[in-house]
């Protein structure tokens, strides 16, 4: 695939990456660590835990995409847009519509079994 150009067309290539449930659900795990971890500091007035975000985000989700999707995390090659695109992908599974853009993005890549 072409790399691309703007968060629009690398989107449906997040979701194509993210093509199994459990990657998605560790993700989630992570990305809601994350909030709790920043609201649990701003409110505890702890900015100290603030260096755990990354550990708390990226430790879920880079272990999804090696023990589960068998690829590369998108954090390597796009930093913001995949940080943009984890919370995308949560807000969705949260109200409901992320099946639907599952479906717009089209079929994930062949299957990687790495068990």
């Amino acid at each position: 695939m072409p790399a691309p150009e703007d968060f629009a067309a690398f989107w449906p290539f997040y979701l194509r990456e993210h093509s199994q449930p459990r990657t998605r659900a560790l993700h989630y795990a992570g990305s809601l660590l994350v909030l709790i971890l920043a609201a649990g500091a701003a409110l505890a007035g702890e900015w100290r835990v603030l260096v755990l975000l990354p550990l708390a985000g990226y430790g879920f989700a880079w272990a999804a995409h090696a023990l589960v999707e068998g690829n590369r995390p998108a954090t390597f090659r796009h930093p913001w847009w995949s940080l943009r695109a984890d919370f995308r992908m949560l807000r969705l599974w949260l109200t409901g519509g992320l099946d639907a853009e599952l479906r717009r993005a089209g079929p994930p890549p062949e299957s990687r079994d790495v068990h």
